[in-house]
């Protein structure tokens, strides 16, 4: 397979499993971090030649990071054809106690960092005329957040609606754009940001009754960049345990 895939957020957690599973499945995989050292390890371990897998420190808060991507993958591999969203930031806080200062940094990583990208490698992408696009939102841009603070939410209720408006804007290019909103997934960052007894109760509200696999996630974005995914755009695909129904 010659398809280029950019995942953010590549260094841990899902970032981390979506690009194994990317380059387990034949895709050339650029993985994108602000922490640079965690990706080149990573990239090291797919593939210590280079051949495959390449590491990028990038901010998803500097437009000009994306730029400076797109332009390295094209000297690289030719250009990209798949860009994963995944970087973002969640923190737990009580809704009076956010400031605006805490509220405008969620935003900046959460959702101007998505706006950012899809901007530049959607441009990539109709210029190319392919491309696949996944933003990863969130259960908490749905129902308001269930273990995450106010700013988290707001932030990936946008992130949604971007989806729908990247989707019809690029379509007539042959780009898709799609998201998927997980619920609480089995990842370390969960269990280091919530605090115990209030997992327990969350897990007593699943209705599935278990936190989300991480791997499934990672097999969903396979799904929606496949060659024949032409059909599926501004979708968002709810992976959340029942927690929230539509």
């Amino acid at each position: 397979m010659n398809r280029v895939a950019l995942v953010t957020g590549a260094s841990r957690g899902l970032g981390e499993c979506i690009a194994r599973r990317l380059h387990a499945a034949g895709y050339r995989v650029a993985l994108a971090d602000v922490r640079l050292d965690g990706v080149q390890q990573l990239a090291a371990e797919l593939d210590g030649s280079g051949a495959t897998a390449v590491a990028i420190e990038l901010d998803v808060r500097n437009k000009a990071d994306f730029v400076r991507a797109r332009d390295l993958l094209a000297e690289r591999w030719g250009g990209t054809d798949i860009l994963v969203n995944n970087a973002g930031q969640s923190k737990v806080a009580a809704l009076m106690d956010i400031t605006p200062e805490e509220f405008d940094e969620s935003m900046a990583i959460n959702l101007r960092g998505t706006f950012v990208a899809c901007q530049v490698f959607g441009a990539h992408f109709a210029e190319r005329g392919f491309g696949r696009i996944v933003n990863i939102a969130s259960l908490a841009g749905q129902n308001g957040g269930t273990a995450t603070g106010a700013h988290y939410a707001a932030a990936k209720g946008g992130v949604a609606t971007l989806t729908k408006v990247f989707a019809r804007e690029l379509a007539p290019q042959g780009v898709t754009v799609n998201s998927i909103s997980p619920g609480p997934l089995d990842l370390p960052i969960v269990r280091e940001t919530v605090a115990p007894e209030r997992l327990e109760l969350i897990l007593k509200m699943i209705p599935a009754g278990t936190l989300g696999a991480p791997e499934y996630i990672a097999d969903s974005v396979l799904l929606l960049i496949a060659e024949h995914a032409a059909s599926v755009t501004g979708a968002c695909w709810d992976i959340n345990g029942g927690l929230f129904m539509r």
